[in-house]
């Protein structure tokens, strides 16, 4: 093995980690309580690098892929089956500030002991030949199936947020935690490509330690961009949560069901003041909640909830967005002097850049294309 490649990429991958893990751990946060989920989130990937750091600095300074591979590659597997955890409960906090509790701490950690003593026994009581490989091929694929089911779990938790969003935000929430996908399906590739690195002959292992680099780039990257929108996304969780502990969410028990495939009666009431409410065009307000609607329609947001998905069938952001964009073609048509940022703003989108890719997404094309389609001037 070219042992100056090997101990170059290990210098260079353990100096970003630990930066990376330091700064993830002690930075500052907004001193509000809104953040405290954020904080305790980004200590768990802190904590998870500099695991990772000194898994590194035992390769680095005791050499020992060069003096014992059976050692190394069970280390490995080890320290990988604590980080798994500490990455995954990372993520889920993110999503579900509820998710780590003391039993599931306990229960993960008894797991991470246990397959640390069944690596210990294979590493010292089973004798050097195929049947140590054997055990370790065997550990390696525990290592993967845990690292699926715990990446399964932050993807389910991840689709329930979106779906949550996109039934009581009329903003598209849902773009500011998108990296959380991918930086977990990364994370499937990454993880199981480290289990079978680790079997790598000596000459490529240098391999497995910088493919560690981008990830872990892009990790850091994103936990610094997402504390500009951590508490935009946040509230909406915490009012969700609320909600759903107020049992104000909607449970097809609830709400009263139709006999005989009839309309329920409180649609037709609900529906003339939803009416009047769109001609009034209040759909138009930044930042509307579905919580917001039901209480200026002084309805269940349960009841408002059913409603839209089944009379429109689309979920509210949906809704909204399409009532906003027809609202801008409507404002393009009539007045096509005024500025593409007017019309966005005026049409209850948060940015410029979001009107343009919902209209877009919505009409086949940009705002301003269509403007020029139907015989308006372009935007000067």
């Amino acid at each position: 093995m070219d042992q100056s490649l090997y101990h170059y990429s290990l210098c260079i991958a353990l100096s970003l980690m630990l930066f990376f893990g330091l700064h993830m751990l002690f930075a500052r946060t907004p001193e509000k309580k809104i953040f405290d989920s954020f904080r305790l989130s980004r200590r768990l990937m802190g904590t998870a690098l500099l695991v990772l750091s000194a898994n590194y600095c035992v390769h680095l300074f005791c050499t020992i892929r060069l003096t014992d591979l059976s050692a190394t590659i069970v280390m490995n597997l080890v320290t990988y089956f604590l980080c798994y955890w500490l990455f995954s409960s990372g993520m889920m906090t993110l999503l579900d500030n509820r998710y780590l509790t003391p039993r599931r701490c306990l229960i993960h950690l008894c797991m991470w002991l246990g397959y640390s003593a069944l690596a210990c026994v294979l590493l010292f009581g089973l004798p050097r030949g195929i049947l140590q490989h054997g055990g370790m091929a065997v550990l390696a694929l525990w290592l993967v199936v845990y690292g699926v089911f715990l990446s399964v779990r932050i993807l389910r938790t991840y689709r329930k947020a979106i779906r949550m969003f996109e039934n009581t935000q009329s903003d598209d929430i849902g773009a500011y935690i998108r990296w959380l996908s991918i930086f977990t399906y990364w994370a499937v590739i990454f993880g199981v490509g480290c289990a079978l690195l680790t079997f790598l002959p000596d000459r490529y292992v240098y391999i497995w330690v910088l493919s560690s680099i981008p990830f872990y780039v892009y990790l850091y990257c994103c936990y610094q961009n997402y504390m500009l929108f951590y508490e935009t996304v946040e509230s909406a969780i915490q009012e969700e949560h609320g909600m759903t502990d107020d049992a104000e969410v909607f449970h097809e028990a609830a709400v009263p069901q139709p006999v005989s495939g009839e309309m329920p009666a409180y649609h037709s009431d609900l529906a003339l003041r939803i009416r009047e409410w769109m001609d009034a065009e209040g759909y138009c307000k930044p930042g509307l909640t579905l919580q917001d609607l039901s209480l200026e329609l002084c309805t269940n947001r349960t009841y408002l909830s059913e409603y839209i998905n089944t009379t429109f069938h689309v979920s509210f952001r949906d809704w909204i967005s399409g009532l906003r964009i027809e609202f801008a073609k409507r404002t393009m048509l009539a007045h096509p002097e005024r500025k593409m940022l007017d019309i966005s703003e005026a049409s209850g989108f948060l940015s410029l850049s979001h009107f343009t890719k919902t209209f877009t997404e919505k009409e086949g094309c940009s705002p301003a294309r269509w403007r020029r389609k139907q015989g308006g001037p372009a935007e000067p």
